[in-house]
């Protein structure tokens, strides 16, 4: 296997309509392979508008099957740039059951699998555990034709066990789709405060594990049912890598669209890794806890 592999990561603002954000994520896959991507990751329930702030029976209208008509454009666009591709899409499982899903085409088009969200939100205007059932395949790591790829989704990018159960499995990269931003009215006091706990939560999971990190947002105000211009979410953007050693390759604005385009070095993880052998050090004789709720 080479020394490296390159990774992209879109950020965009989606559309109301599926249609223009699969349009856009096929041209945006196209665009990373022509500058030497071999990796390429799409942010969280990129088809459309994030539908969260409210609950809402008939949105379970949006969801699809997996596979099923977004997935299959998906794998024929990984196939037809040479990329593997990481989707995340609203998986219809059966009437009733809904998921948040990761995707992964390996560059022949082949899907490889999927992830299902295991950490569902329920906070002001992330009613996620009315859509979502939790997860029931696990962690997982795909092994592409370029790397083995991590998948987890945007809430899941909190906890620690994720990243160390996902890199324990050999990932060499975990990538997080993601939809977070600000809730305007509280974007002064404390957004900045937000981003950089989001931000560096991630890359400490870069360091503890001794992998590449790619966190990937959306962009834009996305206005709630009512179109209370006050109420909403800014989505913060920021989309970046870090290197194992929890240093920022590279890092996207807050309110724009990018396609991020990062060579990860294998050569850079041994060399972590030989250096702060975490894995080597852990106690797993002791952690035994971290399967109860409460330690009383």
């Amino acid at each position: 296997m080479a020394d490296t592999f390159t990774v992209a990561l879109v950020q965009m603002k989606c559309d109301p309509d599926p249609e223009p954000n699969l349009a856009k994520a096929e041209a945006a896959i196209r665009e990373a392979a022509q500058r030497g991507a071999q990796i390429v990751c799409l942010p969280e329930l990129f088809t459309g508008p994030y539908f969260c702030q409210k609950e809402n029976a008939a949105t379970f209208d949006l969801a699809e099957p997996i596979p099923g008509p977004s997935s299959d454009r998906l794998g024929r666009a990984a196939k037809a740039n040479n990329v593997v591709v990481v989707g995340s899409l609203f998986e219809r499982r059966m009437a009733g059951v809904y998921h948040n899903t990761a995707t992964v085409h390996d560059a022949d088009g082949s899907f490889l699998g999927m992830y299902r969200k295991m950490h569902i939100p329920d906070d002001p205007l992330y009613y996620e555990k009315y859509y979502f059932t939790p997860g029931d395949l696990g962690f997982k790591v795909f092994a592409t034709k370029y790397a083995k790829v991590g998948t987890l989704i945007c809430w899941d990018q909190w906890y620690p066990e994720a990243a160390r159960l996902t890199a324990l499995q050999g990932a060499e990269v975990l990538f997080y789709p993601t939809a977070i931003g600000w809730h305007p009215k509280e974007k002064a006091e404390y957004g900045e405060a937000q981003h950089s706990a989001w931000e560096t939560s991630m890359r400490a999971h870069a360091i503890a594990n001794g992998v590449y990190v790619g966190g990937v947002n959306r962009i834009g105000h996305e206005l709630p049912p009512d179109n209370d211009p006050t109420s909403g979410l800014e989505f913060w953007g920021g989309s970046f890598v870090s290197d194992p050693f929890g240093r920022l390759l590279q890092k996207a604005a807050t309110a724009k669209e990018e396609i991020l385009v990062q060579t990860c070095d294998r050569k850079v993880m041994e060399d972590v890794r030989r250096n702060w052998p975490f894995f080597r050090d852990r106690r797993i004789d002791f952690y035994g806890n971290l399967t109860k709720r409460v330690i009383d």
